[in-house]
């Protein structure tokens, strides 16, 4: 089942901080804007998909949002919590209440009209469409897990989790683990387990220098 057409100036596809973002600033301008997010929740990379320990890793004033500073109580290297409580009270500071659940399947450009049409899949089944003047794509890069095919891992027998499945060590102690990759997750995962007494070791595909 299709609704009507919900009619915008512009249209922001994701509710991560890019989004939000882009919201706020819409928002102080009295710009009318319609936010879509495929998640039950904003920044749902960090609400659901990091690891305890997580903390930003530049400079907390490197990474604040348009017109609203990190209060001054948090360190210079903002921990998961801290920064998730902060995106919360953005979005309440300027109005922010995204469309959720709504997974945008298809956007394009009408030439004649001159606007965007965007095509959603609302969480229960239904499609739903939205007009814009503007387009905004803030959906991030590493939104999706991704698992590259390994030779033999299907007949492992042990456990198998995507780095955004990954929440803290504990429960691994004396067990031998293998992080796979040696990006700051993989790098962050892998001394998380040695904490918490696990037998760690790194598998690196390029060196590093």
């Amino acid at each position: 089942m299709t609704t009507g057409v919900e009619t915008t100036a512009v249209i922001i596809i994701g509710a991560g901080p890019s989004g939000l973002a882009t919201a706020a600033c819409l928002h102080k301008l009295s710009i009318p804007y319609i936010i879509l997010e495929r998640e039950d929740c904003i920044a749902s990379t960090f609400n659901k998909k990091s690891y305890n320990r997580l903390h930003l890793h530049l400079a907390k004033k490197f990474c604040q949002l348009p017109h609203l500073p990190f209060p001054a109580s948090f360190p210079t290297y903002v921990s998961r919590a801290d920064f998730v409580k902060y995106l919360d009270d953005y979005a309440a500071r300027f109005e922010i209440n995204p469309m959720f659940c709504n997974f945008v399947k298809s956007a394009r450009f009408d030439e004649g009209g001159e606007k965007w049409v965007v095509e959603a899949e609302v969480g229960g089944g239904g499609g739903r469409w939205f007009e814009g003047r503007f387009l905004v794509v803030a959906t991030g890069e590493t939104s999706d897990a991704f698992i590259p095919e390994v030779d033999g891992l299907s007949e492992f027998k042990g456990e198998v989790i995507h780095s955004t499945e990954y929440r803290s060590g504990e429960g691994y102690e004396n067990k031998r683990v293998l992080v796979v990759g040696a990006g700051n997750s993989g790098m962050e995962i892998a001394f998380d387990l040695s904490n918490f007494g696990a037998k760690v070791s790194i598998v690196v595909r390029s060196p590093i220098i």
